[in-house]
């Protein structure tokens, strides 16, 4: 159940420096869609059912290895301790994606609203309500890692939370966005989730299976995995250049609105670990199960996010850019994140020896 998290796992050159890439995919993203207008604006028309083919085929290769590594069948081992798994499907399902709507639309539409005009806002509301409804999937493996969390017991709030995903998303998206009278097709959103989640989890899953048959534990960790990563980095990196070659002007007329998009983002990020994380410590959970049930909430999905902004709203959406400055904001709060809770070990009582 353990062949996800390596020993060797650490926080890599380049997700210690997302942020920085984040930065530069947008100064190129930017640059590019001045220099070539024509060019972008040809790839914006590749579309099927609403959906942009370059960008679809990048996300897709974002996304499958994560779902490549998940091994459905730790969730055999949930009621072995369920007070960790219960932390964290309430923190994220029936706390996180209203925490998240509750201060965008608060920041967004009201506290700003001198400097973002009601449209505009309703967008990066919507781009902040798919981040809320999408729990991490690969980087917290990374949190648990450098936190000295249970990697098993990890491995199983991860699968369960892909699991609920297929059953959750759709209807809290669909009611949250209602609620701030954000209308979109339901089906248009039933079909996103399909396209960008039950087909990669599938493919990842049957993959996995195969592959672990036919090679063994250790050439799909050691070989397959590793190949998988930089295909992973590249289809993020080119996914957000894309997408801010289509946000430049955007961007360009209102730098001020990253900032604005973050200050609700960075404070939902704070609260959310903190509800997990000193609800474990209420209920005696040992730090190893209590730390990565924090970081599980507290990051976010943003691939799935960044997919079905798009779908929804098109690359040139305000909803699309909220759900970037998700991207932008993640790595250096959770560091921070990270920081204090090897800080905070001796909140918990000390683990009972195996």
């Amino acid at each position: 159940m353990e062949h996800i998290i390596h020993e060797e796992k650490r926080l890599s050159f380049f997700e210690r420096y997302l942020t920085v890439w984040v930065i530069f995919c947008i100064i190129a993203g930017v640059i590019i869609g001045k220099i070539f207008p024509a060019g972008v604006n040809f790839l914006s028309k590749l579309e099927v059912a609403q959906v942009n083919i370059p960008v679809a085929v990048l996300i897709w290769l974002m996304i499958f290895p994560m779902m490549a590594q998940i091994d459905f069948t730790s969730i055999m081992k949930a009621g072995k301790k369920p007070k960790g798994l219960v932390v964290t499907l309430v923190v994220n399902w029936l706390i996180k994606p209203f925490t998240m709507a509750i201060f965008a639309a608060i920041f967004l539409k009201y506290i700003f609203a001198a400097f973002i005009s009601p449209a505009l806002a309703k967008e990066y509301i919507a781009g902040a309500i798919l981040l809320g409804a999408a729990p991490c999937t690969a980087m917290v493996f990374v949190w648990s890692y450098l936190t000295k969390g249970d990697p098993a017991y990890t491995l199983v709030q991860v699968a369960v939370n892909d699991l609920v995903i297929l059953i959750a998303f759709v209807p809290i998206v669909k009611f949250l966005l209602g609620v701030n009278q954000i209308t979109v097709p339901y089906d248009t959103l039933v079909y996103s989730t399909i396209f960008f989640v039950v087909i990669p989890l599938a493919g990842g899953y049957i993959s996995r299976v195969y592959l672990l048959k036919m090679k063994g534990s250790d050439w799909f960790e050691n070989v397959f995995l590793k190949a998988l990563k930089p295909v992973t980095v590249i289809g993020l990196l080119l996914t957000l250049i894309i997408l801010f070659a289509f946000q430049g002007n955007i961007i360009l007329g209102n730098p001020l609105h990253i900032v604005l998009i973050a200050i609700p983002l960075i404070i939902q990020t704070y609260v959310i670990f903190f509800i997990g994380y000193l609800w474990s410590k209420k209920w005696r959970l040992t730090y190893s199960i209590a730390a990565p049930a924090g970081m599980i909430g507290a990051s976010n999905f943003f691939e799935l996010s960044v997919a079905v902004a798009i779908s929804l709203f098109g690359l040139k959406s305000g909803a699309a850019l909220a759900t970037v400055v998700g991207v932008l904001t993640e790595v250096p709060i959770m560091l921070s994140l990270v920081s204090f809770a090897n800080r905070t070990r001796h909140w918990f009582e000390p683990e009972k020896s195996k």
